[in-house]
């Protein structure tokens, strides 16, 4: 029982989606790592001097503070961030837009109690108040 239970847990559609969209993710975080380090920081390096900014450090009472490696971490995270933006959210939103566009409303807003009920009813479920149904 306990192992059926646990199997339908891990072939569950969303799970499955999940575990794939990480894997992705990461080698895509990847990609744009080598990206950020292949073609980004050599361009920066023509304006500002450094190819690398991993080996950027500054030293206090003895201790390294490294932060060029945070430097790139965060281009890198910056370039992700922008391409998830651009290329995933914005279309989807647009998408999304679009199908709901032609669905027809199924509720509406009581002209008493300003509460969402159905489209078809006739009294409203929160104050009571007799409505005229639309359409």
């Amino acid at each position: 029982m306990i192992i059926k239970g646990f199997r339908n847990f891990l072939v569950r559609g969303n799970l499955v989606d999940l575990a794939v969209a990480f894997v992705v993710g990461a080698a895509f975080a990847g990609l744009v790592k080598d990206f950020t380090s292949s073609f980004i920081s050599p361009l920066i390096a023509l304006i500002g001097g450094k190819p690398n900014y991993t080996s950027l450090s500054f030293t206090i009472n003895g201790t390294p503070f490294p932060y060029g490696v945070f430097v790139t971490s965060a281009i890198s995270f910056f370039i992700t961030a922008t391409i998830v933006y651009f290329f995933v959210v914005t279309p989807v939103a647009r998408l999304l837009t679009r199908l709901s566009r032609n669905k027809e409303a199924t509720e509406r807003d009581c002209p008493q109690c300003l509460s969402a009920i159905p489209v078809k009813a006739s009294r409203c479920s929160f104050c009571t108040s007799e409505v005229v149904p639309a359409g």
